[in-house]
């Protein structure tokens, strides 16, 4: 299936169907107007989780622990309202057991059954101070800091006594921070004394130990450079809690405390707070607030400062941006459920199903981070109570949606007997038979296709008229499974879907490749090609080459998916050769690609771009051919006179016929070389070689009779002594054009395994 391929809708009379049938529920058949809230609960004591549920009655409750089913018994009571009480809060039982970790309500009702949030029940405890307040020694009008920690549940309240009594507050100089830290600005004399760290929470009361403060006489009046002495710490808080930065700068005179955001945000007003000379505290922090806080100490009129930071991270608890919504929809169509929340960190979103975890599989689908549920093709099993639960690190909460599955009397029963046959690599005929029942309201069907491969998402639909149950699917892709099915439609709605039937479309031959051919030299050609993605893979190529308007073929010569190169070698120059290239695969051979190419270009061109040393033969040539013509002219010379002398008149006669009977070898010479200069693109390597090995004196003997017959020109003689072998030559010279040849293929083509000696050279491509 192509991917540009438009989707086939569903007729109109499908879209108003579906249309009238589509309605929305207000509001889910079963809901929590009340759910569980996060408890630290106190050893021994009762314990009340309260959970309300609005429905359609009858409505059962149930709770779980942890997981798993609780019974009741005598320790556990769970009341018609739906709340559960523990009679004794245990954080360890005899058994080794624990009331402590996640409790869910459960409520449940006809149209299924919904779970609530997840409460997490923690014993109150209070463990022993790892930070003791230490002994502190102080300058008069200095700063002195004590500082315990503790853990505990819930959070314990920290005060400070002062020899066993507590410490004065309203003092301004005195400023206790929840953190557990008690600072003196200003310390006087009367400061020194024993200073206890006193936390309390529901499971009880701890004092620390005592650590002594002792004040010495005051060198303010002596400069010293600004100094922060603690600054603030790393946070990690959850909204709506208080955040406290501390910074406790000192010097002389006192240094100038400001805070800053590092990313150049301002700090705002609005909740916050100076404590003491220096503390930031930040009422009911949000997520707005997170970021990295900087104390600077600052010497009054001058830019000296010093700074210290520290990082506020802020944590939100999931809460519905969009929660899902109830719906109805007619069986056979699809169900979407969206859920959107918001937190920090970002929240993880999980769904149930009537209470258990939805498991995507099949037909049901989950996207974008699960924050949209598919449910696709929609049955009766379909019809349940959906939640979307979202949760992060700060807390947990959820939201419940019903999907309601119209079913409609007198709706037709699937259709049966679906079958799929491939026709073509690109074509599937799907055929059905009638619904066996209600077959008479059926006003069409509509077949649902998808590649077997793809999501059910992914899958497309064509409509079908009542009239015919067949259908032909077109522009598949070859080599493909395709999945399908069928449902019959009336004006009520639709039947289930029929049995699932899968076919594979046929496959598909390898498409013509690109050749293209290079003449290496006068013997060598070079095929290079490229396959084509236009149809089947290709496994392989096959070539084959002849003489042009031959009948048999030279081939094949196979070669692997991966080569895409061969040299064709002792080749004839003189002649026009023909090479066909196709790709073939497991279905067979592909359309073949064939080109003529001719290797006299390359001859002619080789003879002319030969590389000589023309000065230097031209020298030879000059040098040679001027001994030879001044011997032969000293030689002929004194033979013309020596017979003038001897035999006067009747020896002249005599010489002349010998000096035409040497034009005439001359002129054969002549017209053989010219023979072979016409004929010479049409020579072959060898024949040439021979030329030039056994014919260098032939040579000469042209140029010398070329000499003579420039030197002793008598044209009158010559044209009746020579005219006789001009025609004799032109007679039996003849030439044949390459480009006369007639490129015909032959109707029925006939191969040849290629000869050992024509093996050329592989180039994997």
């Amino acid at each position: 299936m192509a991917s540009t391929r438009r989707r086939r809708l569903v007729p109109c009379f499908l879209g108003i169907l579906l249309n009238a049938l589509i309605g929305v529920m207000c509001e889910a058949e079963l809901s929590f107007t009340l759910e569980p809230s996060d408890i630290i609960a106190v050893q021994e004591q009762p314990l009340m989780l309260h959970c309300q549920v609005d429905g359609i009655p009858p409505i059962t409750t149930q709770w779980r622990h942890n997981g798993l089913l609780l019974t009741q018994d005598q320790h556990h009571t769970t009341f018609i309202n739906g709340s559960l009480l523990i009679g004794h809060f245990q954080k360890t039982k005899s058994d080794g057991s624990s009331d402590e970790g996640d409790y869910e309500c459960m409520a449940q009702n006809s149209f299924g059954l919904v779970v609530s949030r997840k409460a997490r029940i923690q014993a109150a405890t209070m463990a022993d101070f790892h930070v003791q307040p230490e002994s502190v020694h102080a300058e008069e009008s200095g700063v002195a800091r004590f500082q315990c920690q503790i853990h505990g549940l819930p959070e314990p309240v920290i005060s400070w006594e002062k020899d066993s009594r507590p410490v004065d507050t309203k003092d301004e100089r005195y400023t206790l921070l929840p953190t557990g830290v008690l600072q003196i600005t200003g310390v006087r004399d009367e400061d020194s004394g024993k200073f206890c760290c006193v936390a309390h929470n529901s499971a009880g009361v701890k004092h620390s130990t005592e650590a002594l403060l002792t004040v010495s006489g005051s060198q303010s009046s002596v400069y010293k450079e600004p100094m922060i002495l603690v600054g603030p710490e790393n946070l990690t808080l959850t909204v709506h809690q208080t955040a406290i930065l501390e910074c406790v700068a000192t010097g002389y005179p006192r240094p100038i405390v400001s805070w800053s955001r590092l990313d150049g945000r301002p700090i705002g007003v609005e909740g916050i707070q100076v404590l003491g000379t220096g503390n930031l505290m930040i009422s009911d922090v949000g997520v707005q607030h997170s970021g990295v806080y900087v104390c600077a100490a600052n010497k009054p009129g001058t830019r000296v400062r010093r700074t210290a930071q520290g990082r506020l991270v802020v944590q939100a608890p999931a809460e519905f941006v969009q929660p899902p919504q109830s719906i109805a929809r007619p069986v056979g169509t699809n169900a979407i459920f969206t859920c959107q929340a918001q937190g920090e960190p970002e929240p993880q979103l999980t769904w149930l199903k009537n209470g258990q975890i939805l498991e995507p599989r099949g037909h049901v689908k989950l996207r974008n981070n699960n924050s949209t549920l598919t449910i696709y093709g929609i049955s009766q099993n379909d019809e349940a109570i959906y939640q979307c639960i979202a949760e992060n690190s700060a807390g947990s909460t959820q939201a419940s949606a019903r999907l309601t599955v119209l079913w409609a009397d007198g709706l037709p029963g699937m259709p049966t007997h679906v079958q799929a046959e491939a026709l073509s690599p690109t074509t599937i005929q799907v055929s059905w038979r009638e619904p066996d029942q209600n077959t008479q309201d059926v006003i069409g069907y509509v077949l649902h296709i998808r590649r077997t491969s793809d999501p059910v998402e992914m899958e497309y639909e064509e409509a079908v008229s009542k009239v015919t149950l067949q259908q032909i699917i077109r522009d598949l892709e070859p080599s493909t499974s395709y999945t399908f099915y069928v449902k019959a439609y009336t004006s009520h709605g639709a039947s289930n879907p029929s049995e699932n039937v899968t076919e594979c479309t046929h496959g598909e031959v390898p498409a013509p490749p690109s050749v293209y051919t290079k003449v290496v030299n006068s013997s060598v050609v070079q095929a290079t090609w490229e396959p084509s993605s236009k149809m089947g893979q290709h496994q392989g190529f096959r070539l084959y080459y002849r003489r042009a308007h031959t009948p048999l073929f030279t081939g094949p010569i196979t070669f692997p998916h991966n080569v895409t190169q061969y040299n064709i070698a002792q080749l004839d120059p003189a002649l026009v050769y023909e090479i066909k290239l196709l790709a073939y695969n497991q279905h067979g051979d592909g359309n073949a690609t064939i080109r003529f190419v001719s290797l006299r270009e390359a001859v002619e061109k080789s003879v002319l771009d030969t590389p000589c040393d023309c000065v230097k033969d031209e020298q030879s040539k000059t040098s040679t051919t001027g001994i030879i013509i001044g011997i032969h002219i000293g030689v002929t010379c004194i033979i013309f006179c020596v017979l003038f002398l001897v035999f006067s008149y009747r020896g002249r006669l005599m010489i002349c016929k010998t000096v035409q009977a040497t034009p005439q070898a001359g002129h054969s010479a002549v017209l053989e070389s010219s023979s072979s200069s016409q004929g010479a693109a049409g020579l072959n390597g060898a024949a040439r070689r021979e030329m030039e090995v056994n014919g260098s004196a032939a040579g000469n003997k042209v140029v010398d009779s070329n000499e003579l017959e420039r030197l002793f020109t008598q044209p009158n003689t010559q044209d009746s002594c020579m005219s006789d072998s001009y025609m004799l030559n032109n007679t039996q010279l003849s030439t044949i054009p390459l480009d006369k040849f007639a490129m015909e293929r032959d109707t029925e083509t006939q191969f040849q395994e290629p000869p050992p000696a024509a093996a050329g050279h592989h180039d994997q491509g």
